[in-house]
This record gives structure tokens, C-alpha cells and sequence, in this order.
């Protein structure tokens, strides 16, 4: 699909294996998550632009690249989006964190926001939005909306899954976005959960109900 791209690399395939399977517990899932959120960070920062600076070496001066700009923003959506977060923290330590607050309505499937924080100057920054499911697409919208409202322009989002009507919904939406996800499955059951998906991310990261 357009806009979308599938990161197929075999770790993240394995992983992502072993978060589907329902007998994985609380703990695992949750240290999965962490990690694939690592793995996932690493591929949509691939394009990351470089500038060279004058460093020392215990042997000589030369010239070395490092990254040019402001530092990212990663902007998990409460609460499933934070299993990703300390994994790419652990990648890009010197990140800036938001946090959006969104819960799907169980009845409308539509998204209601209840938190939101961003750094003050997150307009001039990279920012990466973060929610494992991308199931109805209606709570990535919301977060996406929310965010070009403070004047963020540099925008991308990651999540674990996705089902072909959330990207439909996303890409509709915010075709400037481009998406990273794990896998794209087949479809949305009757209650928005993604199939064959892996449940609830946020209840089996959690350990809730």
C-alpha cells in the first residue's frame, strides 16, 4: 500500500510470531513489545539526515557524521503505545517524549481523547506517533490531528499491526503520514479488534482486562 511500509525483517517477524501466540504471558509480551519497538525505530529512522562535525580521536582530528537537527519527538498513544517507548528510548536516549491520551468508545468505535502533552516546540521537530494497533485508524487520526494542530509538520507513525480498513481510514486522512508497521492482516471483525491479530495490546501488555 502506499505511504505504508512493512518492516520484514526476520527478527521482527519472529517476534511478532511469538506476541500472537495467546499462551505468551504478561511479562513476555510486554519485553516483545519492547523489543520489536526497538527493531521497528531503527527502520523509520533509517533516512535520518547526517551533518559532519570536527571530533578527536585518542589518534587525530577528522571529520564524522552525526545526526543534523533537533532531537526526535516519540509520542506514544496511552496506554498500549508506551510498550514501545523504552525500547526506542534505549535507541535514541536523548528523545523528547509526548504523550496523547485516547480510549476507543466500545460502542461507536470512535476515538475520545482524556490527555494531551507535547514539548513546546514539537513544530520544529521529527515526530513519531506510536500505537501497536492500527485497527479502525480512528484514534491514529485523532492523534495525528491533535499534533498538526500544534503546527507539527515532520510527522510518521508506527504501529505492530494493521488491518487494510485502519490504513484506509489513516492514509484518507493524512496521506502526507507515512506508516510503519510489522504486518498488514486481513481484516476487522465485528468488534474492531484485527484478525487473526493478537487481541487487546494493551490488556495483554498489562495484564487487564
Amino acid at each position: 500500500m502506499q505511504g505504508v511500509t512493512v518492516v520484514i525483517h526476520p527478527l521482527v517477524q519472529h517476534k511478532l510470531s511469538l506476541m500472537r501466540d495467546k499462551e505468551t504471558s504478561t511479562r513476555n509480551f510486554r519485553a516483545l513489545l519492547n523489543e520489536i519497538g526497538m527493531l521497528i525505530c531503527y527502520e523509520i529512522t533509517r533516512d535520518l539526515p547526517l551533518e559532519n562535525v570536527t571530533i578527536q580521536t585518542p589518534l587525530t582530528q577528522m571529520q564524522a557524521p552525526r545526526i543534523e537537527g533537533k532531537k526526535l519527538v516519540f509520542a506514544p498513544i496511552l496506554r498500549a503505545g508506551m510498550g514501545f517507548l523504552e525500547g526506542m528510548l534505549d535507541l535514541v536516549p536523548s528523545a523528547r517524549v509526548a504523550h496523547i491520551g485516547l480510549y476507543r468508545d466500545p460502542k461507536t468505535l470512535e476515538s475520545v481523547e482524556y490527555y494531551f502533552k507535547a514539548p513546546e516546540d514539537a513544530c520544529d521537530r521529527l515526530v513519531i506517533v506510536m500505537d501497536p494497533m492500527l485497527a479502525t485508524g480512528n484514534s491514529a487520526v485523532a492523534a495525528v490531528d491533535k499534533l498538526k494542530a500544534r503546527g507539527v509538520k515532520n510527522l510518521r507513525l508506527m504501529c505492530l499491526l494493521a488491518a487494510p480498513e485502519g490504513i484506509k481510514t489513516f492514509t484518507a486522512v493524512h496521506p502526507d503520514v507515512p506508516v510503519w508497521t510489522a504486518a498488514i492482516d486481513e481484516k476487522l471483525n465485528d468488534h474492531g479488534y484485527i484478525v487473526p491479530g493478537l487481541g487487546d495490546a494493551g490488556d495483554r501488555m498489562f495484564g487487564t482486562k
